[in-house]
């Protein structure tokens, strides 16, 4: 079993958060897979020419993880900390 992460940031000039995960081709398509059923949108995956494999997930991802109790309090503090005012 392999532990993955996606780190969200707001990096953009529009402030949008973005979150980002890297994998191997194989685990690439079970993540974004995983990703999927617990947020109902499926990630965007973007195969590089070096080989590497990003799964990017966006503000729609966030609100779905946000369905999960033990995450909800954690993203919205977050974006609130990094939101523009």
């Amino acid at each position: 079993m392999r532990e993955y992460e996606i780190t969200f940031s707001r990096r953009r000039a529009d402030n949008k958060a973005v979150g980002y995960a890297y994998g191997r081709e194989a685990d690439a398509e079970r993540y974004s897979a995983l990703v999927e059923a617990l947020t109902g949108k499926k990630p965007r995956i973007r195969r590089m020419k070096n080989g590497a494999i990003i799964i990017e997930c966006g503000r729609e991802h966030l609100d779905g993880f946000m369905s999960y109790r033990e995450l909800a309090d954690a993203i919205a503090k977050w974006l609130e900390e990094t939101s523009r005012r």
